[in-house]
């Protein structure tokens, strides 16, 4: 800010330094039961409860973009959320992926970020303004399909949760431009995790059990964190993080 004394010589206004230096980023990681939305702070490591998502139910993931607005898709349609207090606006009626992610501008579309998502092995991406999904490629035909999540960072890598071949689950690094596998990474040790999400360096694992750890991008192996006061039934449908996210610890 400016310093003392009202305004600068020749009359100018005090300038403030501080005014190009972009959106300051908290660090937050959301995730989901079909009916509630959590956040975790991953300095911390703390989670706690947003509230229940109001006009969608049976949330089957979430994506957010760059600036943080934040997309979620149930089983019968596509919605955007306000990530304060859960309320849902429906953008279309229709099936949609339960992987989901937005991938950086420069990678499906060269201004803007696009948001896609697997079907299966199916890589496909969805016009966040009129819900109109459409195949872009697929993983590949080694065997592999998506089981939860997928996750990217500008920067950085694009991460999906995949089983088939003997995997539940693994976690594999995807080409974001044609959906294919670039390179399996590893098991991360639970099965049905249907949320990822990532935030300096650090993959993060959410599954169907309730449980919530942190995954090694080297090998795959994973690391359990405790939620406090967690309700007996939890269970994560998904997780999404900031394409902003920083990529390094």
């Amino acid at each position: 800010g400016a310093g003392q004394g009202g305004a600068a010589p020749g009359g100018a206004a005090p300038v403030d330094a501080g005014s190009d230096a972009g959106p300051i980023l908290v660090p937050v990681v959301y995730a989901h039961s079909p009916d509630t939305l959590y956040k975790l702070d991953p300095d911390t490591k703390a989670v706690k409860v947003v509230g229940p998502f109001k006009g969608c139910s049976s949330v089957i993931d979430l994506a957010i973009d760059k600036a943080g607005a934040m997309w979620a898709t149930t089983f019968g349609g596509l919605y955007t959320v306000n990530p304060a207090n859960a309320a849902c606006t429906q953008v279309a009626q229709g099936s949609y992926p339960n992987s989901l992610s937005f991938v950086p501008a420069g990678t499906l579309d060269p201004n803007v970020e696009a948001l896609v998502g697997y079907l299966g092995a199916e890589y496909v991406r969805i016009d966040p303004k009129t819900g109109v999904v459409k195949t872009v490629g697929n993983l590949g035909n080694q065997g592999y399909q998506s089981s939860g999540d997928v996750v990217s960072v500008i920067g950085g890598g694009t991460y999906l949760t995949v089983n088939g071949n003997g995997c539940g689950d693994c976690i594999v690094e995807v080409d974001p431009t044609t959906g294919a596998l670039k390179a399996m990474i590893g098991p991360v040790g639970h099965g049905s995790v249907f949320g990822l999400a990532f935030w300096a360096g650090v993959a993060y694992g959410f599954d169907a059990a309730g449980e919530l750890f942190e995954i090694d991008l080297t090998n795959g192996s994973s690391k359990l964190l405790p939620i406090p006061g967690a309700p007996p039934d939890l269970v994560f449908w998904g997780a999404g993080s900031t394409t902003a996210a920083p990529v390094h610890g």
